[in-house]
Parts: C-alpha cells; sequence; structure tokens
C-alpha cells in the first residue's frame, strides 16, 4: 500500500502565490490546504495537523510573526516563512520565535521544496500534540482561540496571565523553573524579577483554583519554581 501523500498548509492572502504553491507542491506528491488569514490559518493548523506550514508573512489580519508565536504555543509542526522582509532583525526575530526556515521573495520552487524536505527531516520523529485543548480539573484551556474555561464559565484573563498559563500547559506535570518561565512570559531583561511570578501566579490561582490558598494543579516546588499538575 502507498504511503499517503504528506499534507502542507500554505497560509498566504495572495491568490496567485497560492495557486502558483499548489500547482509546484502538488506536482511533487504533496497533499495541499491553504488559508488566506492568520487566524484560518491557525483554526486549520489544529485541525487538520500538517506535516509542514508554509507562512507569507504579510498577512490582512495578523502580522506573520505572531501567527508563528501563536503556533509554537502549542505545536512543534515545521515552518517555513515566506517574506518580502530582507533585514536582517526580521529574520533573527522569526528564528527566535520558533520558525524553521525561511526563504526571501522572490523564490524558486528547487529551493522551497529542498527547504521543506530540509524542515521535515529536522522534525522527523518529534511528537506533536494530539490536540491543542488541555484539560486539568474542570478548566480548559483552548490554546488555538485563546480561550479558557473553569466549569464551562469563560474565564476571562490578561495577556501576561494567558502567556503563563500557556507556558506551564506546554510543559503539564513538569517543573519549570522561575527563570524560565520569567525569560518566556517577561523577556530575557526580567529573568530576576521573580516577584513579577509571585503576583501572577496568585492571580491564576484565584481565577482557576477553587481554593486558592490550597491549589490542587497549580503548584509551587519551592527554590525551582512552579507546576502544573495534570491530575487530581
Amino acid at each position: 500500500m502507498l504511503n499517503a501523500p504528506l499534507r502542507i498548509l500554505i497560509i498566504e492572502d495572495e491568490t496567485q502565490i497560492r495557486r502558483f504553491l499548489r500547482s509546484s507542491l502538488a506536482s511533487h506528491g504533496y497533499e495541499l490546504v491553504e488559508a488566506a488569514t492568520g487566524q484560518a490559518g491557525i483554526e486549520q493548523m489544529a485541525q487538520l495537523q500538517p506535516a509542514c506550514v508554509i507562512l507569507d508573512l504579510g498577512l490582512p489580519d495578523m502580522d506573520g510573526l505572531e501567527v508563528v508565536r501563536r503556533i509554537r504555543e502549542w505545536s512543534a509542526v515545521p515552518l517555513v516563512i515566506l517574506t518580502a522582509r530582507g533585514q536582517e532583525q526580521d529574520k533573527i526575530a522569526l528564528l527566535d520565535a520558533g520558525a524553521d526556515d525561511y526563504l526571501t521573495k522572490p523564490f524558486g520552487v528547487g529551493e522551497l521544496l529542498a527547504r521543506i524536505r530540509a524542515a521535515l527531516r529536522r522534525t522527523t520523529g518529534m511528537q506533536l500534540p494530539e490536540t491543542p485543548v488541555a484539560i486539568f480539573g474542570e478548566v480548559r484551556v483552548d490554546l488555538v482561540r485563546r480561550q479558557v474555561f473553569c466549569a464551562d464559565e469563560e474565564v476571562h484573563l490578561t495577556p501576561l496571565e494567558y502567556k503563563l498559563l500557556a507556558v506551564l500547559v506546554r510543559q503539564m506535570g513538569r517543573v519549570v523553573t522561575q527563570r524560565q518561565l520569567l525569560h518566556e512570559v517577561w523577556g530575557p531583561e526580567y529573568t530576576d524579577s521573580a516577584h513579577y511570578l509571585r503576583i501572577y501566579m496568585q492571580h491564576l490561582r484565584h481565577k482557576l483554583e477553587a481554593d486558592p490558598a490550597r491549589p490542587r494543579f497549580l503548584i509551587t516546588e519551592p527554590g525551582v519554581g512552579y507546576r502544573l499538575r495534570d491530575e487530581a
């Protein structure tokens, strides 16, 4: 029995480029799925779990860099970026955000195929989450829509509260050090600002724990960091 073709998601708002990519990649045995906006691409990514994503930076609803960050909150799928931006700092920002590779427009089909193959080789054997939804106790975290529910009621989190929770969700069951949390949520210049972490963890406990003084899930590991328990 022949192997099923690898599915590639193209997130690109320009119809002509999508048509060009569809024709070029399909002729090399790939199955193509398309999205014209960043949000549609993120939702397609969650539903279809493609083997690779080709992402254009100039999208109508959000910057492609934000799409990279959103996908990297819950998936390690290979990301190959198409960009008209030639500045080195833009490329560094992309790679730091989690992109695997990038191509500067205009580009050739042969080079694009080579970048896709290289990205797929680097991620072969990596385990991706079965679903971008995490559940602990009565709390459900939808990492695609960035929504949090407790007992089926939506809970409003500030951007920093959500970012902190998302880091813990990605490492559910594991201890995450204070330094790592501060670096990922606030940035490298805040790695010695442990008081920020204590304040925001307390905020999360008040919003998500039945008894914030005796948390069941958002656990402090004294002298090390915090852990999100994956069982009661």
